[in-house]
């Protein structure tokens, strides 16, 4: 049942975001890194479906490897995070709803999050279409208004599928495979008690299948809605 633009969990597998802040440059991160893998691929936490991002910061790159997915946005994001949920800034790094924050190789504390936060009301998130356009995603939304407060719209374009040579760093000579690398994360709107949305964005692409990712976000950090879909 659909009532007030909130989706109860008896009725689907409830979208949770999963960020995972994690970089090539980490010898512990690569663990993480399979652990979203097999959380995307096997969605084991009943009636939750995980809907991950992998955001690679900058931090580690002047320590002998850059990293080809890093980005000081995520970076910033993940500072973010930290002064929010009270925690410090380490890789591998996941952070489930925007609620809570864990060691991203920590499956048995990763999948409880994931349980409980698949257990809270979400707002309705809907992706009308996605399609590819040259280099660009055309997402067009439909989000109904809240059923109380305000929340800001986040867009993301990922690729499916990365992976690197490492030839320098903590992790030289490995093969380092990655899921939902996140390429453009853009607030493109908000949406209240009093106001939904209904609108077609831009996203630029790279030539590899992507994914897009949506998710509604409170100014408190918390996530109270997602929902993605492939470009392929």
């Amino acid at each position: 049942m659909v009532a007030g633009g909130l989706w109860g969990a008896e009725e689907r597998r409830v979208p949770v975001l999963v960020e995972l802040f994690t970089s090539e440059g980490c010898s512990s991160c690569p663990p993480a890194d399979a652990l979203l893998r097999q959380l995307d691929q096997a969605q084991p936490v009943a009636g939750a479906r995980a809907i991950v991002l992998s955001e690679h910061v900058d931090y580690w790159n002047q320590l002998g490897w850059k990293d080809p997915y890093s980005s000081a946005e995520f970076s910033r994001r993940q500072g973010a995070y930290a002064r929010l949920l009270g925690s410090e800034v380490f890789t591998p790094q996941v952070v489930i709803d925007g609620r809570e924050q864990f060691v991203g190789s920590n499956g048995r504390d990763i999948q409880g999050s994931i349980a409980r936060a698949a257990g809270k009301p979400k707002a309705e998130v809907r992706i009308v279409s996605a399609r590819r356009e040259g280099a660009e995603a055309v997402v067009t939304l439909s989000i109904p208004a809240l059923a109380k407060g305000k929340a800001e719209v986040w867009v993301a374009a990922a690729d499916e599928r990365d992976s690197s040579s490492v030839s320098k760093g903590e992790n030289s000579g490995r093969r380092l495979d990655h899921v939902a690398v996140v390429r453009t994360l853009v607030k493109v709107a908000a949406v209240s008690r009093s106001e939904g949305l209904e609108r077609s964005v831009r996203l630029p692409l790279g030539p590899s299948p992507s994914r897009v990712v949506v998710f509604l976000k409170e100014t408190g950090g918390a996530v109270v809605g997602a929902e993605s879909t492939p470009v392929p």
